[in-house]
């Protein structure tokens, strides 16, 4: 590892091509280390917008590691900071993940030794950078991390709240089904907080300010609501720390090299305060994934694990706003899912096929939504679980249209339903015309000729019927007679039943 130790890019974003790249031989030099390898490991990280002081506050965290036994540990005030590379001005230093070389041993009270990792994600926010570029490179350390530190500026606006949905969102659908809480804990670390006199610096003030920033309430846009809830629901703990602005000299002197003389004391009074708290080692969590603790070899594994994933063309390219991507990533999965029913079902009864016994053919169809629904189901989605459950009530409801329209198309192929209305006008005339010879021949006269004229109106019936199927016009009037026909053998079926001395309750009785 060289006797120096340094920061060490284990992720790199290709700005041409937006690929990312994971540096194993980099990364496993830092956690094959012999005396750490098989240690418990503490991630902590440090993600946000470029320059917004990320590196410059990690440094002042090795500071801390190298120095901790020491009363004075933030040390003289003419000493310049080193470490990770930090420096003013508008570009960006790096992007993509980097790693202190050196694995720090601490011991906790009750004698367990644990490895402590200090990582800097960068590139998030850029003007270079997709929102794939930021949200995979958020993802992942979200993802690897047990402790993530959000750097924000001034305040925590309501579209740092998205980002960060958007960007755990594509971390949990990396993990696939997690039935827990993916991530462990989240602090929003707010640089230059400008109310002190409404919310103190430090915890006490943090955790109030945002306890009220992350209130759901009914009154709020139910996309408000989501975002809260959202993150919420992702990580076991979350807090804030409010730090004061770290004076003039610091933000504006190209001169400035990290010495505490140009740092303004609150900045340095807060520090004190935030560092060894944050890195006190009863305070430091081992890094969990299902709720087992992971090793530095284990971390090595789920790092080439999740940047396959990313590398893959698995996930859905996660758009400005992640609402956007989750409709049109559930919708997706709505239309594959139909699509898969439809084609199963036209095999069945589609087209030129046959008539099917509606029996056969319903058993079919629960068969197969179900295994629409299945497919619907497993599919990575984005939106959490009550956005896609209102897709799938979408898809539901899409499918029972599907199938009623199978349904009928099938039981217009049964013959005996497509020559129903002729077959009883057919029988209609044949009746009529044999009452009309037997009203005639007992001399009623009258009821002969009522005879003939309905006769007349039922033959014309069976004449526009036919036409109406010919030529395809006057459907109306076709599904008139249709109905007709088919209460006429209704009322029929029923008389018979009755002489017989049956109806059709009867049968249902004794069924």
């Amino acid at each position: 590892m060289g006797s120096e130790p340094g920061p060490v890019q284990i992720v790199t974003v290709c700005k041409e091509d937006h690929s990312f790249e994971l540096d194993t031989k980099a990364l496993a030099r830092v956690l094959l280390a012999p005396k750490v390898r098989d240690k418990h490991v503490v991630v902590l990280s440090v993600a946000g917008a470029f320059r917004k002081g990320k590196s410059f506050l990690l440094d002042f965290m090795l500071r801390y590691m190298y120095r901790k036994n020491e009363e004075n540990w933030l040390g003289r005030d003419d000493e310049p900071l080193t470490g990770f590379s930090w420096r003013g001005g508008s570009e960006p230093e790096t992007t993509g993940i980097q790693l202190w070389s050196e694995v720090f041993l601490v011991r906790k009270s009750d004698g367990t030794e644990m490895a402590v990792l200090l990582m800097d994600t960068q590139g998030a926010f850029d003007d270079q950078s997709t929102v794939k570029d930021c949200a995979t490179i958020f993802a992942l350390s979200t993802m690897t991390s047990s402790m993530q530190i959000y750097n924000l500026s001034q305040n925590i606006q309501e579209d740092d709240l998205q980002q960060l949905q958007l960007f755990t969102e594509y971390g949990r659908l990396a993990m696939d089904e997690i039935f827990q809480k993916p991530f462990q804990s989240l602090m929003f670390l707010i640089r230059d907080w400008s109310f002190p006199y409404e919310y103190t610096y430090g915890f006490k003030g943090g955790n109030d300010f945002l306890d009220k920033r992350l209130q759901v309430k009914e009154a709020q846009h139910e996309e408000l609501q989501t975002v809260r809830e959202h993150i919420h629901s992702c990580f076991t703990k979350i807090s804030c720390f409010l730090l004061p602005h770290p004076g003039l000299k610091v933000a504006t002197s190209p001169a400035f090299r990290g010495q505490l003389s140009d740092v303004a004391p609150e900045f340095k009074d807060e520090l004190q305060k935030l560092i060894p708290k944050l890195l006190h080692p009863d305070h430091l969590a081992a890094k969990e994934i299902n709720g087992n603790k992971v090793t530095c070899r284990g971390l090595l594994e789920f790092f080439k694990a999740y940047i396959k994933i990313y590398q893959g063309e698995d996930l859905p390219q996660p758009k400005t706003m992640l609402m956007a991507t989750a409709e049109a990533n559930n919708l997706a999965a709505v239309a594959t899912a139909k699509d898969q029913y439809y084609k199963n079902m036209e095999k069945v009864c589609g087209g030129d096929l046959p008539y099917v016994a509606p029996e056969s053919l319903e058993e079919k169809h629960h068969f197969y939504i179900r295994e629409a629904l299945h497919t619907f189901s497993s599919t990575k989605k984005m939106g959490g679980q009550e956005f896609c459950d209102r897709y799938r009530a979408q898809l539901e409801k899409e499918l029972e249209d599907m199938w009623q329209s199978f349904s009928k198309h099938n039981e217009s192929k049964n013959l005996f339903s497509a020559f129903r209305t002729p077959a009883v006008l057919f029988v209609l005339v044949c009746l009529l015309y044999v009452l009309s010879g037997v009203l005639l021949f007992v001399g009623l006269s009258t009821f002969a000729l009522v005879c003939d004229c309905t006769l007349g109106v039922v033959m014309m019936a069976m004449l526009t019927w036919a036409f109406i199927r010919y030529s395809g016009r006057y459907r109306n009037v076709g599904g008139a007679i249709d109905q007709a026909a088919g209460v006429v053998l209704e009322q029929a079926t029923t008389v018979l039943n009755k002489s017989r001395g049956t109806s059709p309750v009867d049968k249902k009785k004794s069924n």
